[in-house]
């Protein structure tokens, strides 16, 4: 596996033929957008991302990523990854991933939780990243 375990306080980084991209922005708008204007850019890149659940797992799956590190996995995300070709490394396990306030289940990932395949989980994606941009 390609990928860097110290994401060095960036949320996400993404190596693919010796480069290398960083990210800051929470949740899943930067896979989001690289996957909808982008999406040679994940296809077979190693990804190290802070925290993946089950949004995230989507669409690196539909994105043909190679592998991931997360430090942070939820078992919906997990679950959906082991049905792809995608290696995965992660150090915890977790039933699901929780707000920011740590009060909640993380609003996406309340979202995805009816959704089976990456594919039918991109257009609840979209509508939450619609969502947040309205808000």
């Amino acid at each position: 596996m390609e990928t860097i375990k110290d994401l060095h306080g960036y949320s996400c980084i993404i190596y693919k033929n010796s480069e290398k991209r960083t990210f800051n922005r929470k949740g899943v708008i930067d896979l989001f957008e690289l996957l909808t204007t982008e999406p040679d850019a994940l296809k077979g890149a190693s990804v190290s991302d802070k925290v993946v659940g089950k949004g995230a797992a989507a669409l690196m799956i539909l994105g043909e990523v190679k592998d991931v590190y997360t430090p942070l996995i939820s078992t919906p995300a997990l679950q959906l990854l082991k049905k792809s070709d995608i290696a995965v490394e992660y150090d915890k396990e977790v039933p699901f991933i929780l707000n920011r306030h740590q009060t909640d289940l993380c609003p996406l990932e309340k979202r995805c939780r009816e959704g089976n395949t990456a594919k039918e989980l991109l257009p609840v994606i979209s509508r939450f990243i619609e969502d947040m941009k309205q808000k």
